[in-house]
């Protein structure tokens, strides 16, 4: 019997494509809410036996999760011979310490429900921060995929003469490799955060952008207050509009409407559905999926 992937509300399109990679069939539960806001949850699909991967990315989380859970615990009540999740962007992540005391540690909590109801997990750069791996947090097996390699594709391909510009000196090692793959210089900004939408930039005055186009390369664009700060930066130095990529794209605020306002030119990959997505990532989420469903038991 076929794999099956199981969309969750929004995460069709990235369903059907991981699917058509694995020859797998695809399905979405039926779900409605009851008059007192709790969740109606129906799976209708033969699921004894089979190799169930839920497609789920977890953007505006709150929402998402207790369905999700429902949706896990369903398949394999009805027989599922495993559940795996698919989580293209993995929320809950900043939160790694107690910053303040009393505070929530929210990426832990998350961690444990999710070990808790599937097999294994697979995302797309988490924000790894303090955490050197999933595993130090999560107890299945958690694959972190990069798409680094196909942001550098896309601007090789996309962009004349770039030049690469990294959010923060953390990014430094990130960007650098994507400029090395595609033979581009790079340079990072002095960030300073004092808050969520509190953002301070600044751009090395010995950096010389020598007529080249700018692009702002990031993991995540949330309040998107570091691009727009960096932007307004740029449009100091150059006349040419800046492209600003990034794997992730929350787009809280309405920022990606200002940063377009701004004359920025915005490319995400498929992680977070949005009309900026350029970058495919179905095909490395699936290479994953086979790899899991390969070593499944008969």
């Amino acid at each position: 019997m076929k794999p099956l992937a199981l969309a969750m509300p929004g995460n069709r399109p990235m369903a059907s494509a991981i699917a058509g990679h694995l020859d797998a069939e695809v399905t979405s539960p039926v779900m409605r809410k009851f008059p007192d806001g709790e969740t109606y949850l129906r799976i209708d699909a033969r699921l004894h036996g089979r190799f169930v991967t839920v497609v789920d990315t977890l953007a505006h989380p709150d929402s998402k999760v207790v369905p999700l859970l429902f949706a896990a615990d369903t398949a394999r009540d009805l027989g599922a011979a495993t559940v795996g999740l698919v989580a293209p962007y993995l929320a809950y992540m900043r939160q790694d310490r107690r910053f303040n005391p009393g505070e929530a540690i929210t990426s832990r909590t998350i961690a444990r429900l999710l070990s808790a109801h599937f097999d294994w997990l697979v995302t797309v750069d988490p924000h790894l921060h303090r955490y050197k791996s999933l595993t130090e947090i999560y107890s299945i097996p958690a694959d972190v995929l990069h798409a680094a390699p196909l942001m550098a594709d896309w601007i090789a391909k996309s962009v004349r003469a770039p030049f690469l510009i990294g959010p923060d000196s953390e990014s430094a090692q990130w960007v650098g490799a994507v400029a090395q793959r595609i033979g581009a210089p790079f340079g990072v900004l002095e960030k300073t955060r004092r808050g969520d939408r509190d953002v301070e930039v600044r751009l090395d005055g010995a950096i010389d952008l020598g007529g080249r186009t700018p692009v702002l390369v990031d993991d995540i664009v949330s309040s998107g207050q570091t691009m727009l700060k960096a932007v307004e930066l740029l449009k100091l130095r150059t006349e040419t509009a800046p492209v600003c990529v990034a794997v992730h794209g929350i787009f809280a605020d309405g920022s990606d409407e200002r940063l377009q306002a701004q004359g920025a030119r915005l490319v995400t990959a498929n992680t977070v559905p949005h009309a900026s997505n350029a970058i495919d990532v179905s095909g490395l989420l699936s290479d994953a999926v086979r790899r899991k469903l390969q070593f499944q038991p008969a």
